[in-house]
């Protein structure tokens, strides 16, 4: 049976306030008045309806996200880096959130793995006079925001379990508002603290815990400028175990003697695809009038990016693996990486930034390599950074397409073009697979038995010596790994606190 088409649902009132009615308006030039709704402007601009009916939550973190001018480190659409509800993909695959929603934990979770800070509360967890304090903290700036996690029926709304940011507050007839991102269903509207932590004191019944809130702040740097973790296939999850549980198992089981023995267990036992587990992020963008055309915010974050792995690959964990890679593939041509020349590479890579920058998710095969070359240009200061310059055709339509490359250190930065010349792409193996260790926690090493190599090794993975740039990159990497870990293991309801 075809069901009837629905517009919008009339807000119930009371409880609620419409916050373009003439009430609504006076407690929000009250609230302004007293200074507790500099968070709205904020979140009003990144304002957004939830494009499915069960990604409330989803809707309701990315405009939280965008507010915090997080960047997400990896491009949305075109050359755009931009959080939306089809970002937020690991912690549970979009289709399970589309068909059922997702739970409180598992929201948490998604923020805590896109790198804001998050303090999370279950209602049994938490007093309303607490979430008072926090909303009223939230409310009178704009550097943190709420997400409440709430059932309708307190409210006295159509529907079930749902999620929104606060927007504001007023102090006096201590209400909240609530910015609804089922925008097709009811507009924001305001509602007493008192209703709203009732609603929040319902229990969901897919995890059997009440709702709650969360704060959400900006981190003092957008974390996985160079590395992240990708989620957006279910693959990690055999990675994500062979990482936290079965390295330790391994090394526990083999009498290794020395580094390259540890690298060779960890190293023959990885699946086929741990390369896709964690991504370089590079820059691609269209070539304009003949040149990079870099902003001085693009110069800004390509130097980091240069200088986080200049840091991987002075770390003596580097060197070594460096050496038994090179060691264990010295069958292979220098020009190959797993059979594939790297010009190949390059331009394989520039056609899949056509793509990208075209809005096309296709096959790279409708994009045809005419020509690359490689150049030099300083990112920020004298660093030189390579760039691979290509033109690709798309049947009679030609564009250049140019991918930023930081520059393995020790080797000169030169202009060259043809397909006799090396071009070092990135991420090599060396850099991923030294990331990856180093992300590992500090008990996967316990079980060598050699104290002696059990102390180097422990020497050449700590973090407590790392540069600044790189240690907060692995300690991203490592809380992203719990996380998924924790999601895996259906216990983020648990324990809604960062690694």
């Amino acid at each position: 049976m075809a069901m009837a088409g629905l517009y919008r649902r009339l807000l119930p009132c009371p409880p609620a306030v419409d916050f373009a009615s003439t009430e609504g308006k006076q407690l929000f030039l009250e609230s302004i008045q007293n200074g507790t709704m500099e968070g709205f402007y904020r979140l009003i601009s990144y304002f957004q309806t939830q494009s499915e009916p069960a990604y409330c939550g989803l809707a309701s973190l990315s405009m939280v996200l965008n507010a915090l001018a997080i960047d997400p480190g990896r491009k949305w659409k075109g050359p755009w880096r931009w959080f939306d509800e089809s970002m937020l993909d690991c912690c549970e695959p979009l289709e399970k959130v589309k068909a059922r929603g997702i739970s409180f934990g598992k929201l948490v979770c998604l923020a805590h793995c896109a790198g804001a800070k998050v303090e999370a509360f279950h209602a049994d967890r938490s007093n309303i006079g607490e979430f008072r304090k926090y909303v009223m903290k939230c409310s009178t700036s704009d550097d943190c925001h709420v997400i409440s996690s709430y059932h309708r029926a307190a409210l006295k709304q159509t529907g079930t379990g749902h999620f929104s940011p606060i927007g504001g507050y007023h102090a006096e007839k201590d209400m909240a508002l609530i910015l609804d991102v089922a925008r097709f269903k009811y507009p924001p509207h305001w509602v007493s603290l008192k209703v709203l932590w009732e609603g929040m004191s319902y229990i969901d019944e897919t995890t059997g815990r009440p709702r709650g809130f969360m704060l959400i702040s900006r981190p003092h740097r957008d974390p996985g400028m160079l590395y992240t973790l990708s989620c957006k296939h279910e693959s990690w999850i055999s990675i994500a175990k062979f990482l936290m549980d079965d390295i330790p198992l391994l090394l526990k089981a083999e009498d290794v003697k020395d580094i390259q023995k540890v690298l060779s267990v960890i190293v023959t036992s990885l699946p086929s695809n741990f390369r896709e587990f964690i991504k370089w992020i590079a820059e691609i963008r269209r070539r304009e009038d003949g040149s990079p055309s870099l902003s001085p915010e693009e110069k800004a974050r390509l130097a980091i990016k240069e200088e986080v792995l200049k840091q991987v690959q002075e770390t003596g964990l580097f060197k070594h693996v460096a050496s038994f890679l090179s060691n264990s593939c010295c069958g292979q041509s220098p020009t190959s990486v797993n059979g594939e020349s790297l010009p190949d590479i390059a331009a394989s890579v520039c056609c899949q930034g056509a793509e990208i920058l075209g809005g096309k998710l296709s096959s790279s095969a409708v994009y045809c390599c005419q020509k690359a070359c490689m150049k030099c240009l300083n990112a920020e200061g004298n660093n030189p950074v390579r760039m691979v310059c290509a033109t690709v055709a798309n049947g009679n339509n030609e564009q250049g397409v140019d991918v930023l490359i930081p520059s393995p250190p020790g080797r000169p930065c030169c202009t060259f073009s043809g397909p006799s010349k090396y071009i070092g792409m990135h991420p090599a193996s060396s850099d991923v697979l030294t990331v990856l260790l180093l992300s590992l926690p500090s008990a996967t090493w316990d079980g060598i038995r050699d104290e002696q190599l059990l102390r180097e090794v422990n020497g050449l993975v700590s973090t407590e010596n790392l540069p600044t740039l790189l240690q907060e990159e692995v300690l991203h990497l490592r809380r992203q790994l719990h996380l998924l870990k924790r999601c895996q293991e259906n216990k983020v309801d648990e324990d809604l606190g960062a690694p």
